[in-house]
């Protein structure tokens, strides 16, 4: 739970094992930034986008109007998205997404849910020989989407939702909601994108691994934008490639295509110019969805042909 802000000097005295200063107002969260205005530690989630560096909410709210700050309609993220007041609304949103997806599988059949077989199938039939359509190759892209809310294990399921739960708070504080959806749609967009481009015809693939992944390619920009310590988040991301190449039955794939989307997608957020930074998130955004659409046309030619 968040804590109450204490006084300005409290926080300050806490530090975690690397010498980092606890945030002002999330005393357990260790930070490299300060405030440009008062100097106190602040986290992601208290960041405020200044003219110049950052400032926390209490020295954006104290200083409106007053002549000492420009005056702002409200406090913005590091990405220029608006602060709220519930930074993990979106992330509990996708989360009940997908445990509804995920009863109605099991409801439905589990492994041989119908509604596994309608929103999951990418490619030609299992049987290459008849040659047959199916899924995103006979025009379903819809599936491309649906895939990334589709999950048959439990074990598969948890180990996906408790990293959306981890990853994501954190990011969607940072971004903001409106960036935040796009990164993570993006993100499993690619992750199917490339699983139907380089998996064999008819191999099914489903799952949020390609947008945890990319929330986890993300994670990685952000903290180096914020020159935070980058050696828990490579172990991290390691260890999961590892996983990735050499437990069978993984889409690697689509763990690659999501993990390279976020990545680009935050890249583009974090860095843009304060005076145009609108424009490059949007031609960000565009430019990763067209690269999905160019990379589903040009296997969707090569199935057809």
């Amino acid at each position: 739970m968040d804590q109450v802000p204490g006084s300005p000097k409290e926080p300050q005295d806490a530090r975690d094992d690397d010498g980092l200063p606890g945030c002002h107002r999330h005393p357990d969260r260790p930070s490299g930034i300060r405030c440009t205005r008062c100097d106190r530690p602040i986290c992601p989630e208290c960041m405020v986008s200044a003219s110049v560096g950052f400032q926390c909410p209490e020295c954006v709210r104290g200083g409106a109007g007053t002549g000492h700050a420009p005056q702002a309609a409200a406090p913005r993220t590091i990405a220029g998205g608006t602060i709220a007041a519930d930074p993990r609304l979106i992330t509990k949103i996708l989360l009940g997404l997908n445990a509804a997806v995920f009863v109605a599988v099991l409801a439905t059949g589990g492994e041989l849910s119908p509604l596994v077989h309608r929103l999951d199938l990418l490619g030609l039939d299992a049987d290459p020989s008849r040659h047959q359509l199916i899924g995103v190759a006979e025009g379903e892209w819809y599936r491309l989407l649906t895939a990334m809310f589709l999950h048959q294990q439990i074990a598969h399921f948890a180990f996906n939702m408790l990293s959306l739960w981890w990853l994501g708070p954190p990011l969607e504080a940072a971004l903001g909601r409106l960036r935040f959806i796009a990164l993570y749609v993006l993100a499993g967009l690619g992750g199917s994108a490339l699983s139907y481009l380089l998996a064999a015809p008819g191999q099914p693939s489903l799952g949020a691994s390609g947008a945890i992944f990319g929330l986890l390619g993300a994670t990685a920009v952000l903290l180096r934008r914020l020159n935070y310590d980058m050696k828990p988040v490579l172990i991290l991301l390691g260890i999961n490639l590892a996983f990735t190449f050499l437990w069978p039955n993984i889409a690697w794939q689509a763990h690659v295509g999501g993990l390279v989307v976020g990545a680009a997608v935050a890249f583009g957020m974090v860095h843009a110019p304060r005076d145009r930074r609108t424009l490059v998130h949007a031609a960000t955004c565009a430019v990763a969805f067209l690269a999905v659409i160019a990379v589903v046309w040009v296997r969707t030619l090569q199935l057809v042909g």
